[in-house]
């Protein structure tokens, strides 16, 4: 045992440079070589691989390690082969091989000369590669991201059920180590249970990563609070999680466009872009990878800062280990999540035409996400309870925003007795959904058919309000008063302890959740340019008179430089390069260049002489309108086409079009409207109008009714006239 032991650290020091264990390596890697089957729970960043690496190492033969991810896979044999100074150590098989690169592996592998082959599943499965695999000495199979296994995980996957029997027919009696860094009780059950492993020695490690900084955020102008995040952590490496590729594009290209070195990453690029994107980042050519949650990134960089998500994380799992990427050295890792109801909405959809009990488990891994986002609670309790371990939150160390965020506390005990009391009751066979409903009087379909609506605790804790609620449940379940029963669709069971509060309450107090405020509506372009401070009241007076000394220098009314709330923007962003300034809503390119220079030349030296600092939002820069209607109008006005045909073909009503049309003019743009008015307002009513708006102080279409009279003007006829007038004076 004592050589084992020396043999063990000399085989560390040698290979990896290392010379101690981290946790409880040695414990399972010990473990390995004795030839038991092993199941690891390791939080990322714990040192799995080395769980496997070095056991393959010193044994006999060759360890197959099964990986679904292609980029870990070339990521650690590189370092292996780096370590041991030698290609055949270990190889990879998987489908970015050609023929011949096939051959040499399957030629080393045979030599001997390799003892780690990383396998992805879809290849171990091929009767080809079994055939193969049976004519080596295999010393054990490794099991890596072992959670596939499992539907209650968040990234199952079918071929991974399929392990177990490819092991046996590869042969007798090899021993199996199974790794995963997010398995709550569930998912650890069925791993064991499929990989018919239920005799291993199980190595669970704690879940908590205390160096990481845990928050959730109402999600507002998230493209702009992005590149404002990111501009404050200029250097520092990070990764921005998208839900869709699309979206994946449109954040990377705008960091971009801000001076940030970022690129995107997700399954829809060519293998050989994703391999160099990911060298680029661990050789910090490049600061921020932008990224799908589907797809995993699989890289292994220390050093990784910040994890943002730009979007609701799809269950609890994937957000742990999404945000187990940062701080892997035990550095600084800050992990900011934004949330909205319309991202919830989204995959719930998602989930629409999936069959029944996909629904449900789909359904119940979402709630668990909406929970945490949601709750005032510690979000380190929150997130280790979800895999099965308690922490008491004094151990977060205000590492989370609702631990340094001020509470609101309510005393529970008459509550938490009405709520266990009433679970007990309805015979524990209903979710906290229902038990809510019940509480507040809700007369859903399910309550009246089991008859709910007439129990005497039906609608009793109306005035205490639903929030109240759904606080108390959840942390009833977070202090174990209460436990879901997660196979059997979130069902709520009293524990011991529960039990024991029913019988002797005592006094007791519980966090009321706070309200996330609903986003706007998530429009990034336009979030990227809206008013970032308080308005600067004395530079607003000087850009109007400066805008009233010109209009009348040009025979223009002031409006047609520009509006008051481009004006008003211009007074918390300081714009002071005429690249800024055509950020300013409601300027553009045009307007800019024909207007500017005296505005901006304002805006600096009231900057210089007042020591201003300028916000650092002020020079985040939106990705070119790539407005498919805005195009698509502009030309249909270039062939003379009608308003309103333009509006039928696109489904939009009259009046929307003309909006559209009257913002295009607003930023900038000339249009020639003439074929069109020409065709719908009489010419003398024309110059009228026209006149009246050369003369007026402001561009009011009410102003002008009241002026013209109303009962010879239409609303839109004035607006078309303001939009020509606009066009012909201003872009």
């Amino acid at each position: 045992m004592i050589e084992t032991k020396k043999s063990l650290f000399d085989n560390l020091q040698n290979f990896f440079g290392f010379d101690n264990f981290k946790g409880e390596q040695e414990a399972i890697i010990t473990n390995i070589l004795a030839g038991n089957d092993t199941f690891v729970i390791m939080p990322t960043g714990g040192g799995k691989s080395m769980c496997y690496q070095l056991p393959a190492l010193m044994s006999e033969g060759t360890a197959i390690v099964i990986s679904p991810l292609i980029a870990l896979m070339k990521n650690q044999v590189d370092q292996l082969r780096a370590f041991g100074g030698s290609d055949s150590i270990a190889h990879f098989l998987n489908s970015s091989l050609t023929k011949a690169e096939i051959i040499r592996v399957k030629d080393d592998v045979l030599s001997g000369k390799t003892k780690l082959l990383y396998v992805a599943p879809e290849s171990l499965t091929k009767q080809e590669n079994i055939d193969f695999l049976r004519l080596n000495n295999v010393s054990f199979v490794a099991v890596d991201e072992a959670h596939c296994i499992s539907e209650w995980g968040h990234d199952f996957r079918p071929e991974y059920r399929k392990i177990r029997q490819v092991i046996s027919n590869i042969g007798d009696d090899i021993p199996i180590i199974a790794l995963t860094a997010t398995a709550t009780p569930k998912v650890q059950q069925d791993i064991q249970k499929n990989l018919q492993m239920n005799n291993a020695t199980v190595y669970k490690s704690s879940f908590n990563r205390g160096n990481l900084f845990y928050e959730v955020r109402a999600k507002r102008n998230v493209i702009k609070e992005i590149v404002k995040y990111v501009k404050q952590n200029q250097g520092k490496s990070g990764i921005v999680y998208c839900l869709s590729r699309k979206k994946v594009e449109e954040v990377a290209e705008v960091l971009a466009l801000n001076g940030i070195k970022a690129l995107p990453y997700h399954a829809g690029l060519e293998a050989k872009v994703r391999a160099d994107t990911q060298d680029k980042f661990l050789m910090e050519d490049v600061d921020v990878i932008v990224a799908t949650i589907a797809f995993g990134m699989g890289i292994d960089k220390p050093d990784v800062r910040y994890v943002i998500h730009h979007d609701v994380p799809k269950s609890m799992e994937g957000y742990y280990q999404e945000t187990g990427r940062a701080g892997r050295d035990g550095g600084e890792g800050v992990c900011v999540a934004f949330y909205s109801q319309k991202d919830i909405d989204k995959l719930q959809k998602f989930m629409k035409d999936k069959p029944v009990s996909e629904r449900e488990i789909g359904t119940q891994i979402l709630k668990e996400v909406i929970d945490y986002a949601e709750s005032s609670v510690c979000r380190r309790k929150q997130l280790l309870h979800y895999f099965g371990e308690n922490f008491n939150e004094a151990g977060c160390n205000n590492m989370c925003d609702n631990c340094c965020a001020s509470k609101t506390y309510f005393d529970a005990e008459a509550q938490l007795h009405k709520a266990l009391n009433l679970i007990k009751q309805t015979g524990e066979k209903f979710d906290d959904h229902h038990i809510i409903n019940i509480l507040m009087g809700v007369e859903t379909q399910q309550v009246h058919s089991y008859e709910h609506h007439l129990l005497e605790l039906f609608g009793t804790g109306k005035e205490d309000g639903e929030i109240l609620w759904s606080s108390l449940l959840r942390q009833a379940l977070l202090n174990n008063y209460l436990s879901k029963d997660i196979d059997q669709y979130g069902l709520l069971r009293l524990t011991k302890l529960g039990n024991s509060f029913l019988e002797n309450p005592h006094s007791i107090r519980f966090i009321l959740n706070r309200v996330i405020e609903p986003a706007d509506d998530d429009n990034d372009d336009e979030g990227a340019k809206q008013a970032g401070g308080a308005l600067d009241a004395q530079l607003l007076q000087m850009l109007k008179d400066l805008r009233k000394k010109m209009a009348k220098q040009k025979g223009l009314p002031p409006f047609v430089l520009f509006q008051d709330p481009s004006l008003e923007e211009m007074c918390t962003h300081y714009p002071i390069t005429q690249e800024e300034l055509r950020q300013i809503s409601g300027v553009g390119a045009g307007k800019a260049m024909k207007f500017g220079a005296p505005f901006i030349d304002l805006i600096k030296k009231y900057v210089e002489d007042n020591d201003i600092d300028r916000p650092v939002d002020m020079v985040i820069k939106s990705a070119a309108n790539k407005s498919a209607l805005k195009v698509f109008i502009i030309q249909n006005i270039d062939r003379h086409l009608n308003l309103e045909d333009i509006a039928a073909s696109k489904g939009l009503s009259y009046e929307e079009v003309l909006k559209e049309v009257e913002t295009i003019v607003n930023s900038g743009t000339k249009l020639n409207l003439n074929y069109y008015i020409d065709e719908v307002i009489d010419e003398d009513k024309q110059e009228e109008v026209f006149d009246y708006f050369k003369s007026a102080e402001v561009d009011s279409i009410d102003d002008a009714l009241a002026e013209l009279g109303a009962d010879d003007y239409t609303r839109e006829e004035v607006q078309l006239m303001r939009i020509k007038f606009m066009s012909e004076l201003g872009n």
